[in-house]
C-alpha cells in the first residue's frame, strides 16, 4: 500500500513535466487542461484556453505566440463556451480531438472520415492544427485540420473556396462581438455558380461582391494589388477553387479579419510600435453596396446621385428613381433584335455579377464575341484573363447586376445593344471599333497627302503662269549667240507696279504715246523727274527674246 502514494506522486510529476515542456504535438495518452498550452515549433502560434475581450467564458483557441497583444486567429468551441476553467482536450484512438467540460461531456469535437491507426495532433508553425498519422508529414493526407474551419480570421495559407472532390466549403464568418466569438450574421464565401467570385452575405443576403477574377485581381477590389507585404492567388482546377494569401516575409504577422460591420480588414503587426496596423480595407464607400443601382444600373461614387442607367437604358420606374430608390433598375430603350445586334464597349468598371455566366479559358476575344452573338440570351462578353493582351471568354446572360465605375480597372466589357443604339449607326451584327479607327486613320492620311500634292501643283503652275499685266522697258536683255558660247548683258532698272501706275497717271490715255503689236506704250514720269516709256503688255502677248 505504501507504493501507491509514490506512484501517484510520480504520475503527477510526469504530467507537470509534460505540460511545462513546450511541445507542438499531443497523442492519445496526453491531455491539455485549462492553463496548459502547446506551441508550434518556431513559437509563432500557441494553442490553449482563453477568454476574449471582457468575456469570462473560456474557449479553446489558437493565438500568436510571439506578440504582446493576445490575438486569437481560430476558436474551436465558438458556439459552446465553457463557464469555468475545467475544460480538458484529448485525442481519441479514432483520431478525434474532443473538448470535455467538468462533467466529462463532449461540448466540441473534430471529425474524420478515415479511421486512425496511431493518431497525433500537431500545431504547425503556419497556425494550422492538424490530426494525422504519427510520422506522416503529408498534409494532404491529414485526418482533420483547423484550416478547413476558419472563424472570422484568415491567416497566410488559409483558403476561401471549395474542395470540388469532397464538397467542403471554406468560408469565414464574423464574431457577434469582440467579446463573443459565436457566429455573427456576416459570412464571406466563394460563390461556385457560374464563374466563381467572392461574396459577402448579411443574414444570407448579398451585401458586397468582389467581382470576378481577371488574372491580376478581383475586378471589384482594385485596392488588392501587388504589394511588398503579401502575395494573393486565385486557383481554379478540377480539384478545388479557392483564394489565398501568402506573406513575402514569413516572419511577419498578417491576418485578414471579417468584422461584424462587414468591412474586410487586412491587418499587419508592427514590431516597433507593438500594435496592429490596418493596412487596407474593402467596402470603402456606398457604391460597394450590392446591386445598389438595380439591374442594368451603374454606380459612380463621384456623381450625385450616385446611380445612373447604363447607356442605352432608362429607369424602369422613373418615379422611384426621382425618390432616389434605384432598386427597380433599368430597362433597354430599344429591345434587342438578335439578327442585327452589336456591342458597345465599356471600360473602367467593376464586372457584373457572374452567377449566371458562362466561361471558356481557351477562346480569344473574337471567338467570344461570335459565341455571344449566336445566343440571343447573351447580353455581354469580355476576356476571362486580361494579362498579355487578354485571353479566354466570359459571357453574361439576362440582366447585368452590381456594376460600378473603377477607372483604374483595365478590363473592357462589351454590352449587347440593338444596332440603332450603337454610336457607329448600328451596322448589323458588328461593332468593331478598332477597324473603324483604322479606316479613319488611313482615310485621313490619304486625304492629307492628296491635299498636299494638290497645293504643290497649284503653287508650281501659279509661279509659271504669265502675269496679266507686263511692263517692257528699253534696257537690259540677255542674248545668246548662235554658237551658244557668248552672252551679252545690258543694264536694266526694275520698278514696281505702283511706281509705274503713278508715273503714267494710272496708264491714262493722256499719257499714251502709241500702240504696237504687244500693247500700248505710255509716257512715264518718275518722282525724280526722269521720263520713261512703258509698254503695257496685252493679256495674249508673249515676251520674245
Amino acid at each position: 500500500m505504501d507504493c501507491i502514494p509514490v506512484l501517484v506522486f510520480c504520475f503527477i510529476s510526469f504530467l507537470i513535466v509534460r505540460t511545462a515542456t513546450p511541445t507542438d504535438t499531443i497523442n492519445t495518452a496526453q491531455i491539455i487542461r485549462d492553463g496548459d498550452t502547446i506551441v508550434s515549433a518556431g513559437g509563432t502560434y500557441e494553442l490553449g484556453f482563453f477568454s476574449p475581450g471582457k468575456s469570462k467564458s473560456r474557449y479553446l483557441g489558437i493565438w500568436y505566440g510571439k506578440i504582446s497583444v493576445q490575438t486569437a486567429v481560430w476558436v474551436a468551441n465558438r458556439e459552446t463556451p465553457l463557464n469555468d476553467s475545467s475544460g480538458v482536450v484529448r485525442l481519441t484512438n479514432e483520431g478525434l480531438l474532443v473538448l470535455l467540460n467538468v462533467s466529462g461531456s463532449i461540448i466540441w469535437s473534430s471529425n474524420t472520415s478515415t479511421p486512425a491507426r496511431n493518431p497525433v495532433a500537431q500545431l504547425l508553425d503556419t497556425g494550422n492544427l492538424v490530426v494525422k498519422e504519427e510520422g506522416d508529414n503529408n498534409m494532404e493526407k491529414s485526418l482533420w485540420q483547423s484550416f478547413d474551419y476558419p472563424g472570422n480570421t484568415l491567416i497566410p495559407g488559409m483558403k476561401v473556396g471549395r474542395n470540388i472532390k469532397t464538397g467542403m466549403d471554406w468560408y469565414v464568418t464574423s464574431w457577434k462581438s469582440p467579446d463573443d466569438p459565436s457566429r455573427g450574421n456576416i459570412t464571406g464565401i466563394l460563390v461556385p455558380e457560374g464563374y466563381p467570385e467572392l461574396l459577402l452575405l448579411e443574414d444570407s443576403k448579398p451585401k458586397h461582391r468582389a467581382g470576378p477574377w481577371n488574372g491580376l485581381q478581383f475586378s471589384g477590389m482594385p485596392q488588392v494589388k501587388p504589394n511588398p507585404v503579401y502575395i494573393f492567388e486565385f486557383v481554379y482546377n478540377d480539384k478545388e477553387i479557392y483564394y489565398t494569401e501568402q506573406l513575402h516575409n514569413s516572419s511577419r504577422h498578417w491576418r485578414v479579419v471579417l468584422p461584424q460591420s462587414g468591412d474586410i480588414q487586412h491587418i499587419l503587426w508592427i514590431e516597433q510600435t507593438q500594435s496592429w496596423l490596418l493596412y487596407e480595407t474593402a467596402n470603402t464607400d456606398n457604391c460597394e453596396t450590392y446591386a445598389l443601382c438595380g439591374a442594368n444600373g451603374i454606380c459612380s461614387i463621384n456623381n450625385s446621385p450616385v446611380c445612373n442607367c447604363l447607356k442605352g437604358f432608362v429607369p424602369k420606374v422613373p418615379r422611384d428613381w426621382d425618390k432616389t430608390d434605384w432598386s427597380s433598375g433599368c430597362v433597354r430603350k430599344t429591345a434587342l433584335n438578335c439578327s442585327r445586334d452589336g456591342f458597345r464597349k465599356l471600360s473602367g468598371v467593376k464586372m457584373p455579377e457572374t452567377r449566371k455566366s458562362w466561361f471558356n479559358g481557351s477562346m480569344d476575344l473574337e471567338e467570344c464575341k461570335n459565341t455571344c452573338l449566336k445566343n440571343c440570351s447573351c447580353t455581354a462578353y469580355t476576356n476571362l484573363d486580361i494579362r498579355d493582351g487578354g485571353s479566354g471568354c466570359l459571357l453574361w446572360f439576362n440582366d447585368l447586376i452590381d456594376m460600378r465605375t473603377f477607372f483604374q480597372n483595365e478590363q473592357d466589357i462589351f454590352i449587347r445593344m440593338d444596332a440603332s443604339e450603337l454610336d457607329d449607326g448600328g451596322s448589323a451584327r458588328v461593332n468593331n471599333k478598332s477597324k473603324v479607327k483604322k479606316r479613319i486613320v488611313v482615310t485621313t492620311v490619304l486625304s492629307t497627302g492628296i491635299l498636299f500634292i494638290g497645293l504643290c501643283l497649284v503653287l508650281y503652275v501659279w509661279k509659271k503662269k504669265p502675269k496679266k499685266t507686263k511692263v517692257m522697258l528699253t534696257g537690259k536683255m540677255q542674248r545668246r549667240s548662235n554658237n551658244n558660247d557668248m552672252k551679252e548683258e545690258l543694264e536694266l532698272p526694275f520698278f514696281n507696279m505702283d511706281e509705274l501706275a503713278s508715273a503714267t497717271n494710272n496708264f491714262s490715255d493722256s499719257n499714251k504715246l502709241g500702240e504696237g503689236g504687244f500693247g500700248p506704250v505710255y509716257k512715264g514720269t518718275l518722282t525724280d523727274g526722269q521720263e520713261i516709256a512703258v509698254k503695257r503688255l496685252s493679256k495674249n502677248s508673249r515676251l520674245r527674246t
